[in-house]
């Protein structure tokens, strides 16, 4: 059962009040949220991280506020954040920002959390305008507004892995020996902005004994008749939502060996996605996959955890680990990626993005993930 397709604003504005309640229950007196995820989905703003302080603040007694550069003031009031009724600060070159900040901060404050991707130099900067004040990290109440996505969200995740999906329908077009590993990523990272995205997050083409180091950076390496190839791409789309998925190819008749293998990590793989349902652990779904690969013989090669939450950034909470104990609820969507390393000979991986339903799971990206052997 898939979570209902809706276009609904994807930026409702009572995040900021939920966000402010949930500080408030952590004991906190305020957060102080700067340029980057937890902004863009608090406000809709999607703020340059920049030398100059943007920070939104947000007390648990009080209204918020933005405090922006004067000069990005008419930017900010342009963005989502502008309909949603906080006031909008703009300070000068010559003030200080982190000065104002404190002082629209009510008296007392004494527990404040700061975003989990502050520069070291503002969160620095805000100890010394704040020197009483404990600092913690705003994500430990973020994240549990974070990682159950709306009907909306799902939406927008669900039209980011179409997108990446045609991507990898087109992988043939590329793909062939005589070619660099670099120079197929070149293409495929055009591919995925002319797909509907707005970046290219990143494009891994690791062929032959490449496959076998997981996070690869294409290389010069020229693509050989017989290599296997994992092809792991994903970008940001307009919405600001993200995709990711791997597939893994083969440049004509891979090894006997790398066929036995695929074959176990498909299973391990369809195994995963169908099991994905509300209750289930991060520890129980990780070990669906883990313990077919090891009862196959290929345990130590399975070198990372099964996955990785995804939303506005590529990897976020919750994470498909064996030490997570966290159970699975609706609307939480992350990877389902389990792979095989054979180090200095091949490797191969599987991705697919699902979602919890109420019932149950659904696969965001739809391509197969049978071998495809492409020709020479």
């Amino acid at each position: 059962m898939a979570v209902t397709d809706s276009r609904d604003d994807l930026h409702p504005a009572d995040r900021v009040a939920k966000a402010c309640r949930a500080a408030a229950a952590a004991g906190l007196d305020a957060l102080l949220i700067s340029p980057g995820a937890d902004l863009r989905y608090l406000t809709g703003y999607h703020a340059l991280p920049l030398e100059r302080l943007t920070c939104l603040v947000c007390p648990v007694q009080g209204d918020p506020v933005l405090v922006v550069p004067a000069l990005e003031k008419a930017a900010a009031e342009a963005s989502p954040v502008g309909g949603l009724g906080i006031e909008i600060v703009g300070w000068a070159e010559t003030e200080d920002p982190y000065a104002l900040v404190a002082d629209r901060l009510p008296k007392g404050s004494a527990r404040i959390a700061v975003d989990d991707h502050m520069w070291a130099e503002k969160v620095l900067a805000f100890r010394a305008a704040l020197p009483h004040a404990e600092q913690s990290l705003a994500g430990a109440v973020l994240r549990e507004l974070r990682m159950r996505k709306t009907p909306a969200e799902v939406a927008a995740l669900r039209r980011a892995g179409a997108a990446i999906d045609r991507v990898h329908r087109r992988i043939g077009e590329w793909l062939r020996p005589g070619r660099t590993e670099r120079e197929v990523a070149r293409d495929i990272a055009d591919a995925i902005i002319e797909a509907g995205h707005t970046t290219c997050d990143f494009a891994i083409v690791a062929a032959g004994p490449n496959g076998a180091s997981p996070h690869h950076e294409g290389s010069d390496r020229v693509i050989k008749a017989g290599d296997p190839v994992v092809v792991d791409i994903g970008g940001t789309t307009a919405e600001g939502y993200c995709s990711d998925s791997t597939r893994t190819y083969a440049v004509g008749e891979p090894p006997a060996e790398f066929r036995e293998l695929y074959e176990v990590l498909l299973r391990a793989q369809q195994a995963q996605t169908e099991a994905v349902r509300p209750g289930l652990t991060a520890r129980e779904l990780d070990a669906i996959g883990r313990d077919i690969i090891a009862d196959a013989g290929y345990g130590e090669h399975f070198l990372h955890r099964t996955g990785h939450g995804i939303g506005l950034e590529t990897h976020e909470e919750p994470y498909i680990v064996a030490s997570s104990d966290r159970p699975l609820e609706p609307g939480m969507a992350f990877s389902i990626e389990p792979g095989i390393y054979l180090p200095g000979r091949f490797g191969a991986r599987i991705e697919d993005i699902a979602v919890v339903t109420e019932t149950g799971g659904e696969r965001l990206n739809v391509t197969g993930r049978e071998l495809v052997v492409l020709p020479t």
